[in-house]
C-alpha cells in the first residue's frame, strides 16, 4: 500500500508576515500593518479588517509613483503616451507578475476554499497594492517610493519601449499579416462628450472577432488604444485599455 504524502506545513500569522518582510526587502516598525495587508477577507473579522482598504490606499500611491516617474523620466512624451505606459505598468497583470515572483502566495492569509482552484491573479495584484499602503503608513511616501521602483522601475523603462510609439495598429498588421486571420478593421462603436471636446468609442475587428473597445480623444487615438487591446487579447493578456477605464483626461 503506498504510503500517503505527509501534510502540508502551514505557516503561523506571524510566520507569513516575517516571511513577506523577508520576501519584500523591508522591516515594518509596525508589524500589524503588514499583517492587515495579508490578511483577505475571507478571514477577517470584518471587511473592514481586510486588506481591501489597504488596497484602496495602495493602488492611488502606486499611480501616483508611477505617474511621477514617468513625468519625470520622459519630458519629451505627450499625455497619450504617458498614459498608456501608466496603464500597462499598474495593471493587474503586472501587480500580479511581482506579487508571483517574491513569492507572495505562499504569505497570503486566506480561507481555505480560495485556493481550491489556485491562486486567482486578482489575489496577488491586491496584495500587491495592500503591501504598497502598508509600507507608505509605516515609513511614509520616501519609502513607498523607494519600494515601488525597487520593483517596477524595470516594468516602466520595458512600457515605455514598447509602447510609447503608440503604432499599436501597425504592430497589430504585423501580427495578422500573411495569417488566414484576415487584416485588421476598426470600428466605432460609440461618442461621449459635447462636439467642442468629444471621446470617441472604437473596436477592433479581425475576421468578424470583435475585441475589447476603447475610448479616445480622437479617432486616431481610440484606434490605437484598441489595437493594443486587440494585440494583448491575442497574447492571451488583458486589454490594457478596458473600455470601463474612461478617464481620458
Amino acid at each position: 500500500m503506498k504510503e500517503s504524502d505527509p501534510p502540508e506545513e502551514v505557516l503561523s500569522v506571524e510566520e507569513k508576515s516575517e516571511l513577506c518582510q523577508q520576501r519584500i526587502g523591508y522591516r515594518f516598525s509596525n508589524p500589524n500593518l503588514v499583517t492587515s495587508a495579508l490578511t483577505h477577507a475571507s478571514v477577517a473579522t470584518s471587511r473592514c479588517h481586510s486588506n481591501e482598504r489597504m488596497e484602496f490606499l495602495g493602488d492611488a500611491i502606486l499611480g501616483m509613483v508611477v505617474c511621477e516617474e514617468v513625468f519625470r523620466s520622459y519630458p519629451d512624451y505627450l499625455e497619450g503616451d504617458l498614459t498608456k505606459i501608466k496603464s500597462v505598468v499598474v495593471s493587474r497583470r503586472v501587480c500580479a507578475k511581482i506579487s508571483k515572483a517574491l513569492g507572495l502566495e505562499e504569505c497570503l492569509i486566506v480561507g481555505r476554499g480560495m485556493l481550491k482552484h489556485g491562486m486567482p491573479r486578482s489575489l496577488l495584484s491586491d496584495v500587491f497594492e495592500a503591501i504598497v499602503a502598508a509600507v507608505f503608513l509605516d515609513g511614509g511616501l520616501d519609502e513607498a517610493r523607494t519600494f515601488i521602483l525597487r520593483y517596477l522601475e524595470t516594468e516602466i523603462r520595458s512600457a515605455a519601449d514598447g509602447h510609447s510609439v503608440g503604432n499599436y495598429k501597425s504592430l497589430l498588421q504585423q501580427l495578422v499579416q500573411g495569417s488566414s486571420k484576415g487584416a485588421p478593421a476598426y470600428r466605432l462603436v460609440g461618442e461621449s462628450g459635447p462636439d467642442h471636446s468629444k471621446y470617441f468609442e472604437v473596436a477592433a475587428e479581425i475576421n468578424g472577432k470583435r475585441f475589447t473597445s476603447a475610448w479616445g480623444r480622437s479617432k486616431k487615438d481610440a484606434e490605437q488604444r484598441a489595437a493594443a487591446n486587440a494585440l494583448a487579447e491575442l497574447r492571451g493578456e488583458e486589454a490594457p485599455f478596458p473600455n470601463t477605464n474612461f478617464h481620458l483626461a
